[in-house]
């Protein structure tokens, strides 16, 4: 969807009508207000209601536009985690700081400070770090994963022979990236380095190749080592 298409009153209302309902607000915020994507399990906890009545008001956020499902696939055994992250769509509008804003920040800041933009990229996704429990690549690669989600790449984990790319299936920024694709993407893999940060051991953040951003398809390729217990 387009940031231009979201003006339109045909989408306007459904969400207002989504977001009139108390509950389905407060789910809303709290998906806003997370710094990585989070899922039903989380929504049950933080809410204390029953775990279909979440999965139903969070369907009704994805159907008004609201909110976007990723599939997380970190590598481990069993079905990919569904989280869910604001549209991107959404930009700047019901509270929300959508990722062009977060991204105008950025490069605000890349011409205030002078910094490389890898540099500017690393300090923000510092804030996207894993939580603390987290002492393996499989969950450093799901924080990472988290992180492109939320800033709207539609992001898939791919296995390969020393590691994992993870593939950006959506460029969410396609008109900056076309005008200056190394800023652009030279914070992105700032922002997957600044994730990683202190996981060295188990990641190695390689580098980020870049394709058309009119079709999408850029890779992160993050080499992985043998986990470490890093509770020590």
């Amino acid at each position: 969807m387009r940031m231009d298409d979201a003006c339109e009153p045909e989408l306007i209302q459904p969400q207002a009508r989504a977001l009139g309902h108390p509950t389905r607000h407060a789910i809303f915020r709290r998906i806003a207000g997370a710094q990585e994507g989070i899922g039903i399990a989380e929504l049950t906890a933080a809410f204390g209601l029953n775990h279909n009545a979440i999965r139903q008001h969070v369907a009704k956020l994805v159907d008004a536009g609201l909110v976007s499902r990723a599939r997380v696939r970190s590598g481990r055994k069993g079905r990919p985690r569904s989280v869910y992250t604001v549209d991107p769509s959404v930009e700047s509008r019901w509270g929300v700081t959508g990722p062009y804003e977060r991204l105008s920040h950025l490069l605000a800041e890349v011409i205030r400070s002078g910094d490389d933009p890898v540099e500017v990229g690393h300090r923000a996704g510092r804030k996207y770090r894993p939580r603390s429990d987290c002492h393996s690549s499989d969950c450093v690669v799901e924080g990472i994963t988290e992180a492109m989600a939320r800033e709207g790449f539609d992001p898939e984990v791919r296995p390969r022979m020393g590691g994992i790319d993870i593939v950006l299936r959506r460029c969410a920024f396609e008109s900056t990236a076309e005008a200056d694709p190394d800023t652009v993407c030279s914070l992105h893999l700032g922002i997957a380095r600044g994730v990683a940060e202190g996981y060295e051991d188990v990641v190695a953040i390689e580098k980020l190749v870049d394709r058309n951003p009119q079709r999408g398809g850029c890779k992160l390729r993050v080499g992985t080592h043998a986990d470490t217990d890093k509770s020590g």
